[in-house]
């Protein structure tokens, strides 16, 4: 929703876990409200990146915008109000085709969110970072490892 939780963590694991695999993709997070654009990650995303590795604190929130669309493969949601949000914002770019919830990579159709720890504790921010952890390498497995 603002780009300051859970998108940029799921960005600084994506682009880690893209690097390690040697990829050539380009990843990128926004949001579907205003409220912190130009802000850096929250505090406890930040500090939960790092405790694994990762540095998300040259990270800036931005607003979803309907050219996402024609510059991405696929755009990821958190949760589905947030899917929603970018249906309403991007009008006619809008293309379905394009979404999927995060979670639906490792539990296809289930439709689960992933919590916005927000306003939580650093716990909550945690399970978080494991729930896009599990999404990521489920991605990197479907779309860039060679099937069997």
């Amino acid at each position: 929703m603002g780009n300051i939780c859970r998108s940029p963590l799921a960005e600084g694991i994506m682009e880690y876990k893209i690097q390690q695999a040697n990829l050539d993709w380009i990843v990128d997070s926004a949001g579907t409200n205003g409220y912190h654009v130009g802000e850096a990650p929250h505090r406890l995303s930040q500090k939960v990146a790092r405790m694994h590795g990762i540095d998300i604190s040259k990270q800036r929130a931005r607003h979803i915008t309907r050219q996402d669309f024609e510059v991405f493969d696929i755009i990821y949601a958190m949760a589905e109000d947030v899917i929603e949000d970018i249906q309403w914002q991007t009008g006619r770019q809008y293309d379905a085709s394009k979404i999927k919830l995060l979670m639906n990579e490792v539990y296809p159709g289930r439709n689960i969110d992933v919590p916005d720890p927000w306003s939580g504790p650093e716990s909550g921010y945690i399970e978080v970072y494991d729930m896009i952890n599990l999404a990521c390498d489920k991605i990197i497995q479907h779309y860039a490892l060679p099937s069997k």
